[in-house]
């Protein structure tokens, strides 16, 4: 498959690159800064661009049959600003699939009905920001024509890869605090070939 990966350069953008050019799939990045990324690969091309410039997205978008963001937001409005462009340009391409990385903020509350976790009393987190920039990404997506999916994980460390962890449609996983960075690589690289989240969050802890 001929796979765009945004956010390339984070801790799980880099997995999710690796993980695609391990199984032979063309792989476009768009990155600011291409230094950042060591690897030399045949099948790995590098675009130099800004996801907020319209027209450095839609370059890195012709030919791609798939797209995987894992944008973070930075302490910036990045995240919400880029995703109209993004979704516009897959939609004129002809792109029907965008899976992300969310947070588990974005998931619904098991303490109160109709509010997201970090509405409510669930959510630990001092700051909303964040989750409230994947919330309005969360927004957008529904409102679009895509078949998307958001990985929605809790707290992040590197740590190693396990292999095995939980996943739950629109729920964080009961009692989950945490799921590493590998892991939470793995499984949003292994959405690519199937549907079972489509238009869903999914939540993934140990």
């Amino acid at each position: 498959m001929n796979l765009l990966i945004l956010g390339a350069t984070g801790r799980v953008g880099s997995q999710i690159v690796a993980h695609a050019l391990h199984d032979r799939h063309h792989v476009t990045v768009l990155v600011r800064t291409p230094e950042k990324i060591q690897i030399k690969n045949q099948n790995l091309t590098i675009f130099q661009g800004n996801v907020l410039n319209k027209d450095d997205i839609v370059r890195a978008m012709h030919g791609i049959d798939l797209v995987i963001s894992a944008l973070n937001t930075d302490g910036t409005t990045t995240l919400s600003e880029s995703m109209p462009l993004i979704i516009e340009a897959m939609e004129k391409e002809g792109i029907k699939r965008i899976i992300t990385i969310g947070t588990a903020g974005i998931l619904q509350s098991r303490t109160t009905a109709n509010l997201l976790r970090y509405q409510s009393s669930e959510s630990k987190r001092k700051s909303t920001r964040a989750a409230k920039e994947h919330h309005k990404v969360y927004d957008m997506l529904k409102h679009s024509t895509l078949e998307w999916t958001i990985v929605c994980p809790t707290y992040l460390p590197d740590g190693e890869r396990i292999g095995k962890y939980r996943i739950e449609r629109d729920f964080l996983p009961e009692d989950g605090v945490e799921i590493s960075v590998p892991d939470t690589a793995e499984f949003t690289f292994s959405q690519i070939k199937s549907s079972d989240y489509i238009k869903s969050r999914v939540g993934i802890a140990y």
